[in-house]
């Protein structure tokens, strides 16, 4: 089949255009990661402070820092996130729609991180964190996107969702277990507030079969290599 370039950027188009809101975010984690890798390390360490979600800012403008501090990526990459995004942000927006994809993540983004910060809080009344731990760095995408892995549980047709929450669970539970820290905790919080909303699921159709997709890729196959044993015995001929 004669590759074209025109076919192939329509298709891509077409492939963007289905999740729109997941590529703007990721267009715009691409803008600030280049921002980011452009200046000095104390220039990033200021930019970065004034968008972070910690307890200095969320008491000052917590509005403003919620809604930038999801403009960042903390670790990982771009290129790391953008696979993440295609394999979980992608199929939720289209699954759930643009506006009820984007409020599972702002549940998650924003009540995992007043929770976490909550849990840092009460650590910083009882002597169990420094007073200075109010202005640590706390920003990134990670929180909405554990949320929005919980969510698509609900996707999944039974009975392998249970073993995808179970998979969810324990990566995110170990997590906790071992680290212990205020970011571990929201993680886990974002977890458990993607799986709270599945009200937000019930009216959306669809659902993803794991063994329905492995047996048409493998009928695919199959049906593939008769043709190409007739196209290599031509040539041979």
């Amino acid at each position: 089949m004669h590759f074209s370039p025109t076919r192939a950027a329509r298709a891509c188009w077409a492939y963007i255009r289905r999740a729109p809101g997941t590529y703007i975010w990721l267009a715009i984690l691409f803008l600030t990661t280049v921002v980011i890798r452009h200046v000095s390390p104390s220039t990033a360490d200021q930019i970065l402070e004034k968008r972070s979600t910690n307890l200095h800012y969320l008491a000052q403008d917590p509005v403003r820092v919620l809604i930038t501090s999801a403009m960042w990526i903390a670790g990982g990459g771009w290129y790391f996130y953008f696979i993440l995004y295609n394999i979980f942000h992608v199929p939720a927006e289209r699954w759930l729609g643009t506006l009820r994809w984007l409020a599972v993540l702002l549940i998650a983004h924003v009540g995992a991180t007043f929770i976490s910060e909550g849990v840092l809080y009460w650590g910083i009344r009882h002597g169990y964190a420094p007073e200075s731990a109010k202005y640590t760095l706390d920003y990134g995408v990670s929180y909405a996107l554990a949320g929005i892995e919980a969510v698509l549980t609900y996707l999944i047709v039974r009975p392998w969702r249970y073993l995808y929450l179970a998979g969810v669970l324990f990566f995110y539970g170990l997590a906790l277990v071992q680290a212990r820290t205020f970011t571990s905790v929201g993680h886990f919080t974002a977890v458990l507030l993607g799986l709270a909303c599945y009200p937000l699921t019930r009216s959306c159709p669809g659902s993803f079969d794991p063994v329905r997709l492995y047996r048409r890729l493998r009928h695919r196959d199959g049906r593939s290599r008769p043709a190409e044993h007739r196209r290599d015995t031509a040539q041979s001929s």
